[in-house]
């Protein structure tokens, strides 16, 4: 599901390779699941496993987003503020 601006929820199409629909809709089969609720499942397990790693992500997100300008080009384009400098900068 994904979230709008409103508040309001939606189901949003999943698109996987033929050989991964076909993993999902045998595991789902031989569980007894829909194929929705196997994913969902899957993808809680899955990054409950990789939850330090997330964490991580966020936490080094977080320290580019300090608010300015600078920062949301840094971080929409992978550049270093030395990087954003050496081009002439940000004037705001």
């Amino acid at each position: 599901m994904v979230g709008t601006t409103t508040g309001v929820s939606r189901q949003s199409p999943l698109k996987v390779d033929p050989e991964t629909d076909k993993l999902i809709s045998q595991g789902a089969h031989f569980l007894g699941v829909t194929k929705k609720d196997l994913v969902a499942e899957a993808v809680r397990a899955y990054l409950e496993q990789r939850r330090e790693e997330l964490r991580a992500g966020m936490i080094a997100a977080m320290k580019v987003l300090d608010g300015s300008l600078k920062a949301d080009v840094m971080l929409l384009t992978g550049l270093t503020a030395e990087e954003i400098d050496a081009v002439g900068g940000i004037d705001a």
